[in-house]
């Protein structure tokens, strides 16, 4: 199994997370269109993490599920955790007053999405985008 490692602390490390996204995606045959739809998620959830937790980490990785091929991408931190998260999914909700599309963005862009949180204790979003 590919595996990708990228620590997130700053603006430049949301640069490294995507394309590396891209890379892996891109080995494993997703057409260039699902390749930026894959980075572009991953934007959003690595900006998260510098905005809120300051610092976390994503694995980016490829998986299989049967015939299926895809790519995993589990962006982890320590940070505050998200008070409510149905509020932290719906469109234009932010609590940094940005344009709200993280979270709600980066779950249309793939095709499994998953998020758990504890106040106190960090966030983890697991993504997955499956090659047609």
């Amino acid at each position: 199994m590919n595996e990708t490692r990228i620590p997130i602390e700053r603006e430049s490390d949301i640069v490294v997370a995507r394309q590396a996204g891209r890379q892996l995606a891109a080995a494993n045959g997703f057409s260039m269109t699902d390749q930026t739809l894959i980075a572009t998620a991953i934007s959003e959830v690595a900006r998260n993490i510098v905005v809120y937790a300051l610092k976390g980490e994503i694995i980016v990785s490829r998986v299989e599920d049967g015939t299926r091929v895809g790519i995993q991408v589990v962006a982890s931190d320590a940070g505050p955790g998200i008070e409510n998260l149905d509020m932290a999914m719906r469109d234009g909700y932010s609590t940094k007053n940005s344009l709200g599309l993280g979270l709600p963005g980066a779950r249309r862009l793939m095709d499994d999405f998953h998020l758990t949180s504890e106040i106190g204790h960090g966030t983890t979003v697991t993504m997955k985008k499956w090659r047609r």
